[in-house]
């Protein structure tokens, strides 16, 4: 599970680089300002949580049961709310209408949110439940 985490945390980390670079160079000369900080803040949250979920894939500190639940919630999480932001930053130069999927961009964000109380809360439990499988 953890290999999984960390994998998919280097993947996301990989592709908010690129996604990053390609906003600040491909994309400055056909979207306003507003649409380019609309689509840097999805890819701020998603190396937020490519570091995030490389945490939770190495440290002994959360319950390896949990990890699994943390990692589901902040893949989807991550996808609905920074995949739905790129979507929409972008609307103008796709004949699609992607502000039909802006509802998303809220879910996303609550997953988002489940995951780092997930941490917290598996941090405060007492120790006795600490590293079972």
């Amino acid at each position: 599970m953890e290999k999984k985490i960390v994998s998919t945390a280097a993947v996301l980390g990989m592709i908010a680089i690129i996604l990053g670079a390609f906003g600040a160079h491909g994309l400055k000369q056909v979207l306003t300002i507003e649409q380019l900080n609309t689509f840097e803040t999805g890819v701020k949250y998603q190396m937020y949580h490519a570091l995030f979920l490389l945490f939770v894939g190495t440290t002994p500190l959360i319950n390896r049961k949990l990890k699994n639940t943390i990692y589901n919630c902040t893949l989807i999480g991550v996808v609905f709310f920074s995949g739905s932001i790129y979507l929409l930053a972008t609307n103008s130069l796709t004949p699609i209408d992607f502000k039909v999927i802006g509802f998303i961009t809220p879910i996303g964000g609550l997953f988002l949110i489940i995951s780092w109380f997930l941490v917290f809360f598996d941090l405060i439990k007492p120790q006795k439940n600490k590293n079972k499988s």
